[in-house]
């Protein structure tokens, strides 16, 4: 969820997995400050490898990410209070903290005073302790915005000696169960801590039923020395391959999630972005947030058919894809832009998330996007474009 275009000067990290990644096929790039696996090619991968075999075996089985780039975190009164973390922290998210009951989870934003998106971020109640997962390369900003504007007595600890896997697709729940079992009993945004024993030791997991493919899945938090012989288990079983970032980003595009730094940044707030579903309507009513007067403003331009621009999917006839950047036009006119866009496996046709005037936000609106000298034929249309299929119990 974070944004690749890092500097080339700056030196990239290396993931605790780098070596089995490269050992598996994995094609490493830089994203997010990390070499990281783009799609993975060899004998070792059941079905080829390449992005769109990928993207086809997490829709039909289970594929393994490897997402330890993502910051992880932890917020904690010093006086072990389980509110105090919950009320500092609703000061500067927009939503409603204080009621999340252990085990569950929260999807929020980092706001700026004009409500702007610092960043995008999941917020879970581990009992504990709060526990954040934030975008790799908005990471060390966030760190920074929390340990400025939280209260001294909140301890903010950056787990950096941990691993994070995704283990996403409609098999990925009886796989993690048969090898770690009670995991099955999560649904969706929830989750739990996990006792894992192999090689006569005892493992402890952070495990939450979450993902950003759309699909059902898991995101596993594993301390880094212990990840390579999870991973091995998990790639083990006939139904999980592995999967790199570029069946991540078709499968999120399909899903019509935001990936931060591209359909949002510090420019949008999370009206404009169509996310109003992660602003509480007492949190919207109170207030008491960085960010409250703009974003009251934002909301009530929406209900008033005033909001200036709203993100929107796009359909695009034919075959070629439309990138971030293109203009996207009504007649002659230019009425907004491309942020994500790519040909979509599941589909057989390019799909795109673009932020438009919202007089032509309507679906079923017909646009055009420049790419190179052409005119695409494009049509506003509902996200998700391939429905959730989150588990959320029977």
């Amino acid at each position: 969820m974070a944004p690749e275009d890092m500097s080339a000067e700056m030196p990239l990290g290396t993931l605790p997995l780098d070596a089995w990644h490269r050992s598996h096929g994995g094609k490493m790039v830089p994203f997010a400050g990390y070499e990281m696996p783009i799609q993975y090619s060899g004998d070792t991968i059941s079905h080829g490898g390449g992005i769109v075999a990928e993207h086809t075996w997490t829709r039909e089985s289970a594929s393994l990410f490897d997402v330890s780039h993502m910051g992880q975190l932890a917020l904690k009164d010093a006086d072990n209070d389980p509110g105090s973390a919950a009320r500092a922290l609703e000061k500067l998210l927009p939503g409603l903290i204080t009621n999340l009951k252990p085990g569950k989870m929260r999807y929020s934003f980092l706001l700026t005073e004009a409500g702007g998106v610092i960043d995008d971020l999941m917020v879970a109640n581990t009992g504990p302790h709060l526990a954040l997962v934030v975008n790799g390369a908005c990471k060390w900003d966030d760190i920074a915005h929390l340990r400025e504007h939280l209260p001294d007595e909140i301890t903010l600890t950056h787990f950096d000696d941990f691993a994070l896997l995704a283990l996403q697709g409609p098999k990925a729940g009886e796989v993690l169960e048969s090898l770690i079992p009670g995991t099955g009993a999560l649904t969706f945004m929830t989750a739990g801590l996990f006792e894992w024993a192999i090689d006569g030791e005892t493992v402890h997991l952070w495990i939450s039923r979450a993902g950003y493919t759309g699909e059902d899945g898991f995101e596993i938090s594993i301390h880094q020395s212990k990840v390579e012989v999870l991973a091995n288990a998990l790639v083990a079983d006939d139904r999980v391959n592995p999967a790199g970032l570029g069946a991540r980003d078709s499968l999120r595009l399909e899903a019509g999630l935001p990936l931060y730094g591209h359909d949002l940044d510090l420019n949008t707030d999370p009206v404009t972005a169509d996310l109003s579903f992660a602003l509480s309507k007492k949190r919207r009513e109170a207030g008491g947030y960085f960010g409250h007067q703009a974003i009251a403003a934002r909301l009530a331009d929406a209900e008033a058919g005033a909001l200036a621009r709203r993100r929107v999917g796009l359909t695009i006839e034919g075959r070629m894809p439309a990138r971030e950047g293109a203009e996207v036009y009504s007649g002659d006119t230019k009425i907004g832009h491309v942020t994500s866009g790519g040909f979509s496996p599941t589909l057989g046709h390019p799909i795109a998330m673009a932020y438009v005037d919202s007089a032509y936000a309507a679906e079923g609106t017909q646009l055009d996007i420049a790419v190179r000298s052409k005119r695409l034929p494009a049509t506003v249309s509902p996200m998700p474009f391939v429905p959730h299929r989150y588990f959320r119990g029977s």
